[in-house]
């Protein structure tokens, strides 16, 4: 790590959910490749458990996609060296249930890990971000919304603070 890159337990916590991790790595989407730099630079961490990295295994090899087996390797070990693995199974506390229950596990990730930032596309887990009182500090954010916030006060952009 550079010594300009925050120290470990400073660095913001985030976890993104698996079109958000399509957009970055498979897709290359120009717009939030500052997010992805962050990740490789190490000024913020992406959080996953077995469950996310299970279901972006399985949506890279969705046969819409066209993507080899070859590839899907690739851009999932990619990702899975980049991110801090999380125990499995950790129980959350109640909380509101998504509408998608494919997205819970992400909102549950979020809260037991202490992430800062959830990072969606997903409209239904973007309505979550309104019981923001019932997810504890967790901030749900699209992705540009995201990178808006980090390039408007990058230095205020730290775990516990709200932009």
């Amino acid at each position: 790590m550079s010594p300009a890159s925050p120290s470990p337990a400073s660095r913001p916590r985030w976890v993104l959910d698996t079109n958000v991790v399509l957009d970055l790595y498979m897709f290359e989407e120009p717009s939030l490749q500052p997010l992805a730099r962050v990740l490789a630079e190490g000024r913020a961490v992406a959080l996953a458990n077995s469950a996310t990295l299970d279901e972006l295994a399985r949506v890279l090899a969705y046969p819409q996609f066209k993507v080899d087996e070859a590839r899907q390797a690739v851009i999932h070990a990619r990702y899975a060296a980049l991110v801090e693995r999380q125990a499995d199974g950790l129980e959350a506390p109640p909380l509101p249930q998504c509408r998608d229950r494919d997205d819970q596990k992400f909102i549950e990730l979020a809260v037991t890990a202490q992430a800062d930032w959830l990072l969606s596309k997903d409209k239904l887990v973007l309505k979550m971000a309104r019981r923001r009182g019932s997810l504890g500090d967790l901030r749900i954010l699209a992705p540009l919304s995201a990178l808006a916030l980090l390039e408007a006060e990058p230095t205020k952009v730290q775990p516990g603070t709200a932009p």
